[in-house]
């Protein structure tokens, strides 16, 4: 899936790193699970990437680190990891869930072209006023909102007219 991200986010440090670790780490304890290597480096890899990765995307990259982790263990770190609020599903046209971290980010929108499924990346602080105008309006307090735009990209319409 192509796609095109807003350039504001800063690459994480290893004390981020760290500090994601530790709201993992914390996590596990809370529902009685225990911090191994393999979920480590799933963490490590899934934040290493600012795309939206479906669990079979994710797994092919930790595949590159840790031949030994199975398909079923990152399934299952991944939900862990939206659990904790360290990575959010996204949904796109094509009904694959899509994960995204969300440890240090600003809140952030997607359009998305339902043709080629490339996405962008955007920022309104008018959508995030509404959020909050809403929420304060319905007695609220929003954490956490999403928005996503549906079209058709410039490149698949000039594909689309050069058919024609």
């Amino acid at each position: 899936m192509l796609q095109k991200r807003i350039d504001d986010q800063p690459s994480l440090s290893r004390q981020m790193v760290r500090e994601a670790e530790d709201i993992l780490h914390r996590h596990l304890k809370q529902v009685g699970l225990k911090q191994t290597a393999q979920r480590n480096t799933i963490l490590r890899t899934f934040l290493e990437t600012r795309d939206h990765l479906s669990t079979d995307e994710l797994y092919r990259l930790v595949q590159k680190k840790d031949a030994h982790i199975g398909y079923t263990t990152v399934y299952r770190t991944l939900k862990l990891l939206a659990e904790c609020g360290l990575a959010s599903e996204v949904a796109f046209h094509d009904g694959i869930a899509r994960y995204e971290h969300q440890y240090n980010r600003r809140s952030h929108h997607h359009m998305v072209c339902t043709q080629c499924g490339s996405s962008v990346e955007f920022f309104s602080q008018e959508v995030r006023e509404l959020e909050k105008e809403i929420g304060h309006k319905y007695h609220y307090l929003t954490t956490r909102h999403t928005f996503q735009i549906y079209g058709v990209c410039e490149e698949c319409r000039k594909k689309a007219n050069s058919d024609a």
